[in-house]
């Protein structure tokens, strides 16, 4: 790969790349490692991809294989997500506490929601690059919904 695709592609992808990972990890500067581990391989890649959509398949699977890397890592550190939450602006306030309700979730179902509803995927391109069955990643999606129900309905009632 040249310099100028690795550019275009690290400018196209590098933010749905950090997002992913903060979805995953709950941190900001965990997520930041991540995506530049990600860029990096990028950057080493030495075959060309074979479609349109194929790097950005291979980044989000790449992208959760750096995430499971970093759980399992010694060095691992955590932080409190509200503390990044705060720095965000949210257009109306039901946002900010549709992120945090997201955030809650376990990661299966976080990375669900965030590929579906924030970047737009299809249920199958999900399964793709999760290496799941289509009726997995649409379970875990429906008990997502269910959970968030839950989570918002219970903010609602005093």
């Amino acid at each position: 790969m040249n310099q100028d695709e690795f550019l275009a592609l690290a400018c196209a992808h590098m933010d749905e790349v950090f997002r992913l990972a903060f979805s995953c990890l709950k941190s900001r500067a965990d997520a930041e490692d991540v995506t530049q581990t990600v860029l990096l391989r990028l950057y080493e890649r030495n075959n060309p991809f074979e479609g349109e959509d194929h790097p950005r398949h291979w980044l989000i699977r790449v992208t959760l294989n750096e995430c499971k890397k970093y759980w399992r890592s010694p060095w691992r550190h955590t932080e409190d997500f509200s503390d990044y939450a705060n720095t965000l602006v949210f257009e109306q306030p039901q946002n900010g506490e549709l992120f945090e309700a997201v955030m809650g979730l376990d990661a299966k179902y976080r990375v669900v929601v965030f590929l579906y509803y924030y970047e737009g995927y299809t249920l199958q391109e999900i399964a793709s690059a999760l290496k799941l069955p289509r009726a997995t990643v649409g379970t875990r999606l429906s008990r997502a919904r269910q959970q968030l129900r839950k989570i918002l309905s219970e903010e609602v009632v005093p």
